[in-house]
Protein backbone atom coordinates (compact mmCIF):
# COMPACT_ATOMS: atom_id res chain seq x y z
CA UNK A 1 0.00 0.00 0.00
CA UNK A 2 1.15 3.46 -0.95
CA UNK A 3 -0.46 5.57 1.62
CA UNK A 4 -0.97 9.50 1.90
CA UNK A 5 -0.79 10.77 5.32
CA UNK A 6 -1.79 14.54 5.96
CA UNK A 7 -1.03 16.21 8.78
CA UNK A 8 1.49 13.96 9.57
CA UNK A 9 4.57 15.94 11.08
CA UNK A 10 1.26 16.87 13.96
CA UNK A 11 1.09 15.28 17.52
CA UNK A 12 -1.47 12.00 16.46
CA UNK A 13 -0.12 12.02 12.72
CA UNK A 14 3.51 11.54 13.85
CA UNK A 15 2.44 9.05 16.05
CA UNK A 16 0.56 6.89 13.74
CA UNK A 17 3.42 7.27 10.97
CA UNK A 18 5.97 6.23 13.48
CA UNK A 19 3.57 3.11 14.08
CA UNK A 20 3.24 2.70 10.67
CA UNK A 21 6.79 2.24 10.12
CA UNK A 22 7.30 0.24 13.03
CA UNK A 23 4.86 -2.28 11.97
CA UNK A 24 5.21 -2.40 8.33
CA UNK A 25 2.70 -5.00 7.27
CA UNK A 26 1.37 -4.17 3.44
CA UNK A 27 3.11 -1.12 3.72
CA UNK A 28 4.88 -0.26 0.61
CA UNK A 29 5.67 3.56 1.29
CA UNK A 30 4.36 6.35 3.82
CA UNK A 31 4.18 9.88 2.36
CA UNK A 32 3.61 13.01 4.80
CA UNK A 33 2.13 15.83 3.10
CA UNK A 34 2.22 18.78 5.99
CA UNK A 35 2.10 22.59 5.95
CA UNK A 36 4.20 22.87 9.44
CA UNK A 37 2.11 25.44 11.30
CA UNK A 38 2.80 26.72 14.56
CA UNK A 39 1.78 23.26 15.51
CA UNK A 40 3.29 20.47 13.07
CA UNK A 41 6.84 19.83 13.77
CA UNK A 42 9.41 18.06 11.48
CA UNK A 43 11.44 17.05 13.65
CA UNK A 44 8.54 14.48 15.00
CA UNK A 45 9.36 12.12 11.92
CA UNK A 46 12.40 10.80 11.31
CA UNK A 47 14.55 12.55 9.47
CA UNK A 48 16.02 13.47 5.51
CA UNK A 49 17.35 9.88 4.64
CA UNK A 50 16.59 8.26 7.94
CA UNK A 51 13.66 6.18 6.60
CA UNK A 52 13.81 5.20 2.92
CA UNK A 53 9.84 4.30 3.49
CA UNK A 54 9.09 7.82 4.12
CA UNK A 55 8.61 11.00 2.12
CA UNK A 56 7.86 14.43 3.69
CA UNK A 57 6.31 16.96 1.18
CA UNK A 58 5.92 20.60 2.96
CA UNK A 59 2.46 21.61 1.32
CA UNK A 60 -0.96 22.94 1.97
CA UNK A 61 -3.89 20.28 1.75
CA UNK A 62 -5.57 23.51 0.06
CA UNK A 63 -3.33 23.47 -2.57
CA UNK A 64 -6.00 22.34 -5.54
CA UNK A 65 -2.70 21.50 -8.15
CA UNK A 66 -0.49 19.11 -5.24
CA UNK A 67 -2.72 17.57 -4.18
CA UNK A 68 -4.21 16.13 -7.49
CA UNK A 69 -0.47 14.96 -7.86
CA UNK A 70 -0.24 13.36 -4.65
CA UNK A 71 -3.37 11.44 -5.03
CA UNK A 72 -2.72 10.06 -8.32
CA UNK A 73 0.85 7.64 -7.00
CA UNK A 74 -1.04 6.81 -3.57
CA UNK A 75 -3.84 4.16 -3.03
CA UNK A 76 -5.14 5.38 0.21
CA UNK A 77 -5.48 8.30 2.92
CA UNK A 78 -5.61 8.81 6.14
CA UNK A 79 -6.47 12.63 6.84
CA UNK A 80 -5.28 14.21 10.14
CA UNK A 81 -4.60 17.63 8.74
CA UNK A 82 -6.68 20.41 10.78
CA UNK A 83 -7.18 23.43 12.82
CA UNK A 84 -7.96 22.15 16.22
CA UNK A 85 -7.75 24.44 19.04
CA UNK A 86 -11.01 25.29 20.63
CA UNK A 87 -9.87 28.41 22.20
CA UNK A 88 -8.08 29.41 18.73
CA UNK A 89 -11.34 28.67 16.55
CA UNK A 90 -13.33 31.24 19.23
CA UNK A 91 -10.86 33.97 18.82
CA UNK A 92 -11.49 33.88 14.89
CA UNK A 93 -12.86 30.66 13.03
CA UNK A 94 -11.85 31.96 9.23
CA UNK A 95 -9.17 29.27 9.33
CA UNK A 96 -10.59 26.77 11.18
CA UNK A 97 -13.10 26.35 8.37
CA UNK A 98 -10.60 27.38 5.53
CA UNK A 99 -8.20 23.85 6.24
CA UNK A 100 -11.14 21.75 7.51
CA UNK A 101 -13.69 22.34 5.49
CA UNK A 102 -11.98 23.63 2.44
CA UNK A 103 -9.21 21.72 2.79
CA UNK A 104 -10.59 18.76 2.99
CA UNK A 105 -13.69 18.61 0.10
CA UNK A 106 -10.15 19.25 -2.12
CA UNK A 107 -8.80 16.25 -1.04
CA UNK A 108 -12.00 14.10 -1.34
CA UNK A 109 -12.01 15.70 -4.55
CA UNK A 110 -8.88 14.78 -5.52
CA UNK A 111 -9.21 11.38 -3.96
CA UNK A 112 -12.56 10.47 -6.06
CA UNK A 113 -10.42 11.07 -9.31
CA UNK A 114 -7.57 8.96 -8.68
CA UNK A 115 -9.46 6.07 -7.31
CA UNK A 116 -8.15 6.34 -3.66
CA UNK A 117 -9.85 3.56 -1.35
CA UNK A 118 -9.95 4.15 1.07
CA UNK A 119 -10.03 7.81 2.55
CA UNK A 120 -9.85 7.94 6.28
CA UNK A 121 -11.41 11.26 8.00
CA UNK A 122 -9.88 11.79 11.36
CA UNK A 123 -12.70 13.35 13.07
CA UNK A 124 -13.18 14.46 17.14
CA UNK A 125 -16.01 13.55 19.61
CA UNK A 126 -16.83 16.98 19.79
CA UNK A 127 -19.12 16.70 16.39
CA UNK A 128 -21.51 15.67 18.74
CA UNK A 129 -21.84 18.47 21.28
CA UNK A 130 -22.38 17.91 25.16
CA UNK A 131 -24.30 14.70 27.03
CA UNK A 132 -25.10 14.72 30.04
CA UNK A 133 -25.29 11.40 31.06
CA UNK A 134 -24.67 7.93 28.90
CA UNK A 135 -22.75 7.90 25.70
CA UNK A 136 -23.02 9.02 22.16
CA UNK A 137 -23.18 6.50 19.21
CA UNK A 138 -22.63 6.87 15.90
CA UNK A 139 -25.95 7.10 15.10
CA UNK A 140 -26.15 10.53 17.01
CA UNK A 141 -26.82 13.46 15.18
CA UNK A 142 -24.29 16.44 15.03
CA UNK A 143 -24.35 19.72 17.50
CA UNK A 144 -21.09 20.96 17.44
CA UNK A 145 -20.74 23.67 19.95
CA UNK A 146 -17.33 25.98 18.65
CA UNK A 147 -16.56 26.77 15.29
CA UNK A 148 -13.67 24.24 15.71
CA UNK A 149 -16.41 21.45 16.17
CA UNK A 150 -18.78 23.03 13.48
CA UNK A 151 -15.95 22.95 11.17
CA UNK A 152 -14.77 19.37 11.69
CA UNK A 153 -18.68 18.29 11.60
CA UNK A 154 -19.05 19.79 8.55
CA UNK A 155 -15.97 18.15 6.95
CA UNK A 156 -17.23 14.94 7.97
CA UNK A 157 -20.65 15.43 6.50
CA UNK A 158 -18.86 16.45 3.24
CA UNK A 159 -16.83 13.22 3.37
CA UNK A 160 -20.07 10.98 3.84
CA UNK A 161 -21.76 13.12 0.56
CA UNK A 162 -18.64 11.73 -1.22
CA UNK A 163 -19.62 8.17 -0.16
CA UNK A 164 -23.05 8.27 -1.02
CA UNK A 165 -22.88 10.51 -4.23
CA UNK A 166 -19.96 9.24 -5.85
CA UNK A 167 -19.33 5.73 -3.47
CA UNK A 168 -15.74 7.10 -2.34
CA UNK A 169 -14.60 4.45 0.13
CA UNK A 170 -15.03 6.98 3.43
CA UNK A 171 -14.54 6.11 7.05
CA UNK A 172 -14.58 8.38 9.50
CA UNK A 173 -12.97 8.05 12.82
CA UNK A 174 -14.45 10.10 15.58
CA UNK A 175 -12.06 10.08 19.25
CA UNK A 176 -11.89 11.20 22.62
CA UNK A 177 -9.33 13.33 24.15
CA UNK A 178 -5.91 12.68 23.18
CA UNK A 179 -2.95 12.69 25.43
CA UNK A 180 0.75 11.67 25.27
CA UNK A 181 4.19 12.75 24.16
CA UNK A 182 4.78 15.54 21.33
CA UNK A 183 1.36 17.28 21.90
CA UNK A 184 1.85 20.96 21.40
CA UNK A 185 1.51 22.37 24.51
CA UNK A 186 -1.89 24.38 24.08
CA UNK A 187 -4.14 21.77 24.94
CA UNK A 188 -4.48 20.61 28.81
CA UNK A 189 -2.33 18.41 29.34
CA UNK A 190 0.07 19.62 27.74
CA UNK A 191 -0.02 23.32 29.00
CA UNK A 192 -1.05 22.22 32.49
CA UNK A 193 2.32 20.13 33.05
CA UNK A 194 4.78 22.91 30.79
CA UNK A 195 3.64 25.29 32.87
CA UNK A 196 3.67 23.86 36.15
CA UNK A 197 7.34 22.27 35.52
CA UNK A 198 8.46 25.85 34.42
CA UNK A 199 6.92 27.12 38.19
CA UNK A 200 3.77 29.11 36.75
CA UNK A 201 0.38 28.85 37.36
CA UNK A 202 -2.12 26.64 35.02
CA UNK A 203 -5.76 28.25 34.40
CA UNK A 204 -8.91 26.46 34.87
CA UNK A 205 -11.99 26.78 33.53
CA UNK A 206 -14.86 27.75 36.03
CA UNK A 207 -15.35 25.60 38.50
CA UNK A 208 -13.25 22.77 36.78
CA UNK A 209 -16.02 20.17 36.74
CA UNK A 210 -16.41 19.34 33.03
CA UNK A 211 -15.90 15.99 31.80
CA UNK A 212 -14.21 14.61 29.35
CA UNK A 213 -12.98 10.88 28.58
CA UNK A 214 -8.84 10.31 27.96
CA UNK A 215 -7.33 8.06 25.06
CA UNK A 216 -3.48 7.69 24.93
CA UNK A 217 -2.69 8.40 21.50
CA UNK A 218 -0.85 5.47 20.95
CA UNK A 219 -4.24 3.53 21.24
CA UNK A 220 -5.96 5.71 19.02
CA UNK A 221 -3.46 5.32 16.17
CA UNK A 222 -3.85 1.69 16.79
CA UNK A 223 -7.75 2.20 16.26
CA UNK A 224 -6.88 4.01 13.16
CA UNK A 225 -5.06 1.30 11.65
CA UNK A 226 -7.78 -0.99 12.27
CA UNK A 227 -10.28 1.16 10.66
CA UNK A 228 -8.15 1.97 8.09
CA UNK A 229 -6.84 -2.16 7.16
CA UNK A 230 -10.71 -3.80 7.81
CA UNK A 231 -13.19 -0.74 7.84
CA UNK A 232 -16.50 -0.67 6.18
CA UNK A 233 -16.73 2.35 3.78
CA UNK A 234 -19.29 5.07 4.59
CA UNK A 235 -19.20 4.02 8.06
CA UNK A 236 -18.23 6.04 11.14
CA UNK A 237 -16.12 4.36 14.44
CA UNK A 238 -16.35 5.89 17.62
CA UNK A 239 -13.07 5.79 19.45
CA UNK A 240 -12.78 6.13 23.41
CA UNK A 241 -9.95 5.88 26.18
CA UNK A 242 -12.65 4.51 28.85
CA UNK A 243 -10.80 7.20 31.14
CA UNK A 244 -13.39 9.91 32.45
CA UNK A 245 -12.60 12.66 34.22
CA UNK A 246 -13.40 16.09 35.59
CA UNK A 247 -10.96 18.77 34.25
CA UNK A 248 -10.18 19.24 38.36
CA UNK A 249 -9.63 15.28 39.09
CA UNK A 250 -7.48 15.54 35.97
CA UNK A 251 -5.74 18.39 37.51
CA UNK A 252 -5.38 16.92 40.56
CA UNK A 253 -3.46 13.95 39.33
CA UNK A 254 -1.22 16.47 36.85
CA UNK A 255 0.05 18.62 40.36
CA UNK A 256 1.00 15.29 42.10
CA UNK A 257 2.93 13.95 38.90
CA UNK A 258 4.80 17.55 38.86
CA UNK A 259 5.27 17.66 42.49
CA UNK A 260 3.38 20.82 42.83
CA UNK A 261 0.56 21.89 44.87
CA UNK A 262 -3.19 23.66 44.56
CA UNK A 263 -1.50 27.09 44.58
CA UNK A 264 -0.54 26.67 41.38
CA UNK A 265 -4.29 26.64 40.06
CA UNK A 266 -6.13 30.11 38.53
CA UNK A 267 -9.64 29.29 38.15
CA UNK A 268 -10.54 31.69 35.10
CA UNK A 269 -13.67 32.62 33.90
CA UNK A 270 -15.25 29.50 31.66
CA UNK A 271 -14.96 29.64 28.28
CA UNK A 272 -18.04 30.41 25.62
CA UNK A 273 -20.01 27.53 24.62
CA UNK A 274 -17.88 25.30 26.73
CA UNK A 275 -19.40 21.56 26.61
CA UNK A 276 -20.14 20.26 29.83
CA UNK A 277 -19.16 16.47 29.11
CA UNK A 278 -18.43 14.71 26.38
CA UNK A 279 -18.50 10.74 26.12
CA UNK A 280 -18.64 8.55 23.16
CA UNK A 281 -19.97 4.56 22.84
CA UNK A 282 -16.79 2.85 21.38
CA UNK A 283 -18.29 -0.40 21.16
CA UNK A 284 -19.11 -0.72 17.28
CA UNK A 285 -15.37 -0.54 16.86
CA UNK A 286 -14.66 -2.96 19.83
CA UNK A 287 -17.34 -5.93 18.03
CA UNK A 288 -15.90 -4.75 14.42
CA UNK A 289 -12.83 -4.52 14.69
CA UNK A 290 -11.45 -5.71 17.93
CA UNK A 291 -10.24 -2.68 19.30
CA UNK A 292 -9.90 -2.02 22.73
CA UNK A 293 -7.46 0.73 24.78
CA UNK A 294 -4.34 -0.76 26.31
CA UNK A 295 -3.08 2.25 28.00
CA UNK A 296 -3.69 2.43 31.24
CA UNK A 297 -4.45 6.22 32.03
CA UNK A 298 -2.05 6.48 35.00
CA UNK A 299 0.85 4.62 33.50
CA UNK A 300 0.31 6.98 30.26
CA UNK A 301 -0.07 10.19 31.84
CA UNK A 302 3.49 9.14 33.93
CA UNK A 303 5.51 8.72 31.28
CA UNK A 304 3.20 11.96 29.56
CA UNK A 305 4.55 13.85 32.45
CA UNK A 306 8.26 12.50 32.40
CA UNK A 307 8.36 13.20 28.54
CA UNK A 308 7.76 16.68 28.97
CA UNK A 309 10.34 16.80 31.99
CA UNK A 310 12.98 15.17 30.19
CA UNK A 311 12.52 17.13 27.31
CA UNK A 312 12.16 20.86 27.59
CA UNK A 313 14.24 22.06 24.50
CA UNK A 314 10.99 20.76 22.67
CA UNK A 315 8.27 22.89 24.44
CA UNK A 316 9.80 25.50 26.08
CA UNK A 317 10.53 27.62 22.40
CA UNK A 318 7.05 27.65 21.75
CA UNK A 319 6.81 30.41 24.48
CA UNK A 320 2.83 28.63 25.11
CA UNK A 321 4.34 27.40 28.88
CA UNK A 322 4.88 30.95 29.66
CA UNK A 323 2.37 32.74 28.08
Amino acid sequence: MRLLVTGGAGFIGSHFVHGLLADPAGLATVTVLDALTYAGNRANLPGPGQEPRLEFIHGDIRNATLVRQLMARHDAVVHFAAESHVDRSILDGTEFVSTNVLGTQTLLEAALRAGISPFVQVSTDEVYGSIAAGSWTEEQPLAPSSPYSASKAAADLMALAYHRTHGLDVRITRCSNNYGPRQYPEKLIPLFTSRILDGQTVPLYGGGGHVRDWLHVEDHCRAIRLVLDGGRPGEVYNIGGGTELTNIELTGRLLAACGAHWDSVEHVPDRRGHDSRYSVDWSKIHHELGYTPERSFDEGLAETVAWYRNHRSWWQPTGEARA
